[in-house]
């Protein structure tokens, strides 16, 4: 069982910066692969960014490439994902998600973002 807590979501300008945290509790951290995705009003919840579970791989959706950057410390059980250049259309709930192939598929509560313009 994994618990994920998301936290540093909040309200900044459009082209201002933020650094999402998504710390886990339980076993085994480094077991699993950590996503973030992200849900907006309206809208289906989407892909951001994925990272492998030992950090040598990262994956992003298009629309983030270059901004955004995906990050973990396994030995603080803590995933990141730093947001540069922020626009209106990144405001959203943002998730975080953890999977591993052999079994676990875990969501935290999400973290509210909003950008201005």
């Amino acid at each position: 069982q994994v618990q994920l807590v998301e936290s540093g979501g909040g309200l900044v300008q459009a082209g201002e910066s933020l650094r999402l945290s998504c710390a886990a509790s339980g076993r085994a951290f480094s077991s699993y692969a950590m996503n973030w995705f992200r849900q907006a009003p309206g809208k289906e919840r989407e892909f951001v960014a994925s990272i492998a579970r030992n950090g040598g791989s990262t994956y992003y959706v298009d629309s983030v490439k270059g901004r955004f950057t995906i990050s973990r410390d396994n030995a603080k059980n803590t995933v990141y994902l730093q947001m540069n250049s922020l626009k209106p259309e990144d405001t959203a709930v943002y998730y975080c998600h953890a999977n591993r192939p052999s079994g676990g598929n875990y969501w935290g509560q999400g973290t509210q973002v909003t950008v201005s313009s």
